[in-house]
Order: C-alpha cells, then sequence, then structure tokens
C-alpha cells in the first residue's frame, strides 16, 4: 500500500490530491461538491484517479461539514442537562450582541430553552461539591428529552473543570439510557475555567455528533466496501489530524478543518522554498481564507466565533475568513455602492457562465468577460465551455447600467472591489498585528487565489507571491502533510508561589499519556513524537493571560517536573515580549495548563513534483486578447505543468493548468523554482 490520498471539501468543488510514495509521483483531480451530501463528491473524486483502493494506506480528509451544519444551524435537535440555576447560560452568553444599536438582540441558541434541564447540584470554584447531584433527577430529564426527539445531549454543570466527580455520575447515568453514543460531558471535552466557553463549546460538540458522525461513517463504510483496508483520519482545526473515532466524539474540532490544511501545506511549501514569513490566500468559490504565518510557525488561537455566539474555545490555526469566492456575487446597494458577496452561487448553479440557471454576475464572471479564464478549458470537469456571453450580459444588467458603465468597466469594477476586500482581509492579519507586509511572502492557493496575486502584491506591498504546483488542491495536499496531534487543556487556577508542582506534573503526565495512547491506536509510522506544555498565566487581578511556552523534559514517556523558578523565568520572558515591562510588585498566577502530543508523520520530498525536461517554447500554448487596465493586451498562454525549472516567463501572461489559473500581468515576472512553485516579483528594469 503505497499510495496516501488527501481530500478537501469546499462549498464549490472537491478537491484530491494523491501521492504514491513508492514512485514519487502526485495526482490531482477537482470535482464538484455535492448537498446536501458531501459524500458523493469524496468518493467520486478518488475514483477519477485510484482504480483500486487495496493500494492506498491512508486516506485523510479535511471537511466543512461541521463549519457548514454550524453556520447553516442545520445541526441536530439536542437537549441540554445543567445545574439549577444555569439554564440560560448559553442564551446569556457574554452580555453581548451581534449588533451595536438597538434595544432588542435576535441570537437563537442551537438548543431552545424548552430542551435546557436543570437539576440539582453544585460543586464551588474551590472543587469543593457542595450539592451531590440528583441522579434520579439526570435520568428524568434524559427520559423527557428523549420523549422530545433529542438525538444528543450536552451535560453542562457549574465548576466541572475544578472537580468532575458530579459531572461524571450524571454523565453515567445518562449514557446507560441513551440509545446512541452522542452524550457530551463538558469535564470531557474541556476541563477549563469560564462557564459559557464550557458551555458553548460542550454544546455545540453535542449539535454536531450525529451530522458529522453519520457522515463520516457513511464515508468510511464507502470506504472499506471499495477495498479500502487502511488508515481513514480526519484533520483538526489545529492542523493536525485525528482518527475517525475521536472525530466522531469530538466533531467540534473538525470545525474550519480544511482552511487549516491549506496553511499546514502552505507552510512546509514556503519553508522548503526558503521563505519563513508567507500570509496563505485561499481563495475557493464561496470563501477567502486568509492566514499569517511568522518564522515558519503557524499562528494558533485558543478560541475562535464561528458565528455569532457559536463560541468554540479549542486550538485552531488562526484563519481570517471573508465573502471574497470565486463564486461570490457583485451586486448594487441603493445608494449606488457595488459590493461583493457575501451571497455565493457556490457550485449548482454556479456563476452565470456555467449557464446552469444563476442570473446574477460573479467574480469568476468578471474573469471570464476580461479573458483571464480560458471558457474552453474550464476547471472541475464539470462543463465543457463557459457562456462568455450570459456573463457578459449579466454584468452589464445589473453592474454597469447601474453604475452606467460598459462591460468591461463593469467587470474591472468587480475585481477592483474584490481585491480590495480580499487585501483588507491580508492587512488585518499583518500590519493591523504590527507585521510588516514586505517581508512577507503571498502564497495564493484555491481555484481562484492565483488570478489576484498581481493585484494582493501592489495593495498591500507584499515583496513577492509564491504559487504552489498544485494551487487548487494545497488544501488536499495539507491532507497528506499533517501530523498526527492532540490537545488538552486543565484549568489550575494557582498562584505560582507556593504552586503544587506534583499536581501540576500529574496532569502533564496524564495528557502525555493519553496523547501517547492515542498515537499507538492509530498504527500509523511516526517519524518522531513530540510534546510540548505551555501556561496560561497572568498577574493577580488581571483577565487577560499570556501564553507561557515551557520546556519540559519527557524521558521514557515519564514527565520530568519542571521548577517553580523556571515557570516563574518563562512567564517573565513571554510578558516582557508582551508588553515590554514586568509588574514590581505583581503576583504571578497560573491560570490553565495546556499540552500537545504530536506524532511526526513523514514527509514526502516536494521536489519530486518539479517538471522534468521541457522548455518553455513546448509550453506556450499561443496567445489570447486578456483586458488590463482599461486595454487589451496580447498575452502569452502556457501549460503550467510543462513549464522547465528555471523558465523565466514576463508579463503578461497565463499559465493554465487543471486545477487552477495563474496570473501574470504585465510589470510582473514569474520563474519556476525546483519544487514546481511559480515566484512571481516585479519586473525590474
Amino acid at each position: 500500500m503505497s499510495k496516501m490520498i488527501g481530500v478537501d471539501v469546499g462549498g464549490t468543488f472537491t478537491d484530491i490530491f494523491v501521492l504514491d510514495e513508492a514512485s514519487g509521483v502526485a495526482e490531482v483531480a477537482k470535482v464538484p461538491t455535492t448537498r446536501p451530501d458531501q459524500s458523493g463528491g469524496f468518493l467520486s473524486g478518488i475514483s477519477a484517479r485510484v482504480d483500486d483502493m487495496s493500494d492506498v494506506s491512508v486516506v485523510v480528509h479535511g471537511t466543512t461539514a461541521g463549519t457548514n451544519a454550524l453556520l447553516e444551524r442545520k445541526g441536530a435537535k439536542i437537549g441540554v442537562i445543567t445545574t439549577a440555576g444555569l439554564r440560560d447560560v448559553l442564551e446569556m452568553r457574554r452580555r453581548d450582541r451581534p449588533r451595536t444599536w438597538g434595544l432588542r438582540g435576535d441570537f437563537t441558541p442551537v438548543v431552545d430553552r424548552a430542551q435546557r434541564l436543570e437539576v440539582p447540584e453544585r460543586t464551588l470554584a474551590s472543587g469543593t461539591i457542595r450539592t451531590p447531584v440528583d441522579l434520579d433527577a439526570v435520568r428524568a430529564a434524559a427520559h423527557q428529552l428523549l420523549q422530545n426527539d433529542c438525538l444528543a445531549v450536552a451535560v453542562l454543570f457549574a465548576n466541572a473543570y475544578a472537580n468532575p466527580a458530579n459531572e461524571a455520575l450524571a454523565v453515567a447515568a445518562v449514557r446507560e439510557i441513551w440509545p446512541n453514543a452522542h452524550v457530551s460531558c463538558s469535564s470531557e471535552i474541556l476541563p477549563e475555567i469560564r462557564e459559557f466557553e464550557r458551555f458553548s463549546t460542550t454544546a455545540l460538540n453535542a449539535y454536531l455528533q450525529p451530522e458529522v458522525s453519520g457522515y463520516l461513517g457513511r464515508l468510511e463504510t464507502a470506504l472499506k466496501t471499495n477495498g479500502f483496508v487502511g488508515e481513514f483520519m480526519i484533520v483538526q482545526s489545529n492542523g493536525g489530524v485525528m482518527d475517525v473515532d475521536t472525530a466522531a466524539k469530538l466533531p467540534v474540532r473538525t470545525a474550519l478543518s480544511g482552511p487549516a490544511a491549506g496553511v499546514i501545506a502552505a507552510g512546509y511549501i514556503a519553508q522548503a522554498a526558503g521563505f519563513e514569513d508567507v500570509i496563505t490566500g485561499d481563495m475557493g468559490g464561496t470563501s477567502f481564507d486568509v492566514s499569517l504565518i511568522a518564522k515558519g510557525q503557524s499562528m494558533l488561537s485558543p478560541q475562535t466565533s464561528i458565528d455569532f455566539g457559536m463560541v468554540v474555545r479549542s486550538p485552531m490555526i488562526e484563519i481570517t475568513t471573508i465573502g471574497a469566492g470565486g463564486g461570490s456575487i457583485a451586486w448594487v446597494d441603493k445608494g449606488g455602492l457595488l459590493n461583493i458577496g457575501p451571497e455565493s452561487a457556490g457550485s449548482t448553479p454556479g456563476p452565470v457562465a456555467y449557464g446552469l440557471g444563476n442570473t446574477r454576475p460573479t467574480v469568476t464572471d468578471a474573469n471570464v468577460v476580461l479573458g483571464r479564464i480560458d471558457p474552453e478549458h474550464p476547471i472541475g470537469g464539470k462543463l465543457t465551455r463557459l457562456d462568455v456571453a450570459a456573463a457578459q450580459n449579466a454584468i452589464l444588467e445589473h453592474i454597469g447600467a447601474p453604475l452606467g458603465l460598459d462591460a468591461l468597466a463593469a467587470a474591472e469594477a468587480i475585481l477592483r472591489v474584490a481585491n480590495s476586500k480580499m487585501a483588507g482581509a491580508l492587512r488585518l492579519v499583518s500590519i493591523e498585528r504590527g507585521f510588516d507586509p514586505k517581508r512577507f511572502a503571498f502564497m495564493p492557493f484555491g481555484g481562484g487565489g492565483a488570478l489576484h496575486a498581481g493585484a494582493m502584491m501592489a495593495d498591500v506591498g507584499l515583496a513577492r507571491a509564491i504559487v504552489p504546483r498544485y494551487p487548487g488542491v494545497t488544501s488536499a495536499m495539507g491532507c497528506v502533510i499533517a501530523d498526527m496531534r492532540q490537545d488538552f487543556v486543565q484549568t489550575v487556577n494557582a498562584m505560582l508561589d507556593g504552586i503544587d508542582i506534583a499536581a501540576l506534573a500529574t496532569h502533564m503526565q496524564r495528557h502525555v499519556d493519553d496523547g501517547m495512547a492515542t498515537l499507538k491506536a492509530s498504527n500509523t509510522v511516526f517519524e518522531a513524537r513530540e510534546t510540548s506544555f505551555t501556561l496560561d498565566m497572568a498577574y493577580l487581578g488581571q483577565t487577560h493571560t499570556v501564553s507561557v511556552p515551557l520546556e519540559v523534559k519527557v524521558e521514557n514517556g515519564v514527565v520530568v517536573p519542571p521548577e517553580q523558578s523556571q515557570i516563574a523565568e518563562a512567564f517573565d520572558a513571554a510578558y516582557v515580549a508582551t508588553y515590554g515591562r514586568l509588574l514590581q510588585s505583581g503576583v504571578r498566577r497560573v491560570i490553565n495548563l495546556r499540552s500537545a502530543v504530536t506524532g511526526k508523520r513523514p514527509r514526502f520530498d516536494l521536489a519530486t513534483l518539479a517538471p522534468e525536461g521541457g522548455s518553455i517554447e513546448a509550453a506556450q500554448k499561443g496567445t489570447r486578447q486578456v483586458y488590463f487596465n482599461g486595454d487589451w493586451h496580447e498575452t502569452r498562454i502556457y501549460a503550467r505543468l510543462s513549464l522547465p525549472v528555471g523558465a523565466r516567463v514576463t508579463g503578461p501572461a497565463i499559465l493554465e493548468q487543471p486545477d487552477t489559473t495563474v496570473l501574470i500581468e504585465p510589470d510582473l515576472v514569474g520563474h519556476v523554482d525546483t519544487f514546481g512553485n511559480t515566484l512571481i516579483e516585479r519586473a525590474t528594469t
């Protein structure tokens, strides 16, 4: 079994990356995403490139099933069993609201108030049990929720992070009654201080369990039916992977897993090419996802809001998403302003040029009208050609006529607004966080990203762009590259002076043991196993914490406890790095312990993707008129995958391949590096 398969399911396309480790040959496929059941596109994409599934050692899947279920509010009907008095925590949140002005809010929790039931129990913040849990009340609540047709339940008790005893008894009682495995326990999922975040994460996990576990179960069954006997793994939001059983139990960790895989691949490709500082831009059919990688490290956020009031407290790669994909619809508002998105035509019906019923113009339609996309060879394999005239008429009707522009000027206006939105997202993750964009390269990927590389360089001031060998399937490639990682958290909530080091070491050891057991159970070959520990710390009286990395040795699986002085020095260094000074009389406080156990999966040599032989002349397919800055330009068209290493292409030029189109504008030049990437830079005179 020498083949590894990465599958990324997006809103418009499902991307497949197949790597034969024995030969080093990679193949890609891009097929339309099937709705509502995404498993159809998943399986058809694999079958387009793999005949015998018994040759496949691993299938790694980056999925948007969980994210879409949250955004579209299409999760399961669930119930909540909680401490008396805490029924409305999910609705009260942090007393925030979606809009600044107005006396009323319109937020609706994912679980109806009638399905949120209270039971007598109370654990204090110190961990002392003041009121033992009433198990008869718990059982009665579970039966009532089942009678109300709830498919999953979340057990959410006060201060369960400090002492999970009451919650554990309640969960055991519910699991004896509940007819399926969809019982989520807050102290199992997030044993961390902050009631709303813990409640929200656990409730969302229950909300996703029936949908995601059913979807993954169907996929696994279909794969095995087709002869697959290898491992099926799922990408997590933290950029690592987990086995399918863990994903079915903790589906909340799959939110944004597809974009996370793309960031992992982008970082690996950029480092191999010699660039540690990269801003990624994943442009699909529905969204534009941006992330920053500094010194080879992607940014991890401990908490993310998938939508207003939907808070997930779990490590995730920081990704900023805006509605500016290829299928994003352009429209003119009542004030006469041109807007892009957030509504998208998706894969069905898709842009106007698809000819499948949509009449409103999209970003892709603008690129088609301006000659930047070849209408005779659309990506995805769904269509034989694109309808340029229909796209032009739609742009003229919906954008040109209201703004007094002809079709070409209106198409350019659509791209200017779309580029402005995308550039704003790049500035948000770079300039607004203190990073100089001149240090960074832009790595566009997704089906549409490479069409906008030049605009991002000009608008944001980036030094260069790096277009990967297979940009349209970079997230699928990231699935193959990603390591297996398990994250753990435990609230400590103690002053550093006099902290119980033995208790802290016990938590660390439990995390290491659980993480290593998960790695062992996966039956995956790892090049190495790594552990890392950080503490969330602050001065007494402060609300916000700093992340404090700890150098902790693990010898033969046994944690060597850190010294109190070591923790103090690490906190001082982290605090100075963040704020520039220390509080001389401040009392240091340890809030949370965070641990990560990572199995480093074998990497493949990116040089195997580089082209062999060939010439620039042989790669040129001809020329085409393309519209730039108010005028038509004779533009050379190249088969990108046939360009040899070292090839230098001056703009204007278009590089075409099955999964994307690369645009090199008139003032830019591109050259092919030793890995098959195309580096785009400003032309020097």
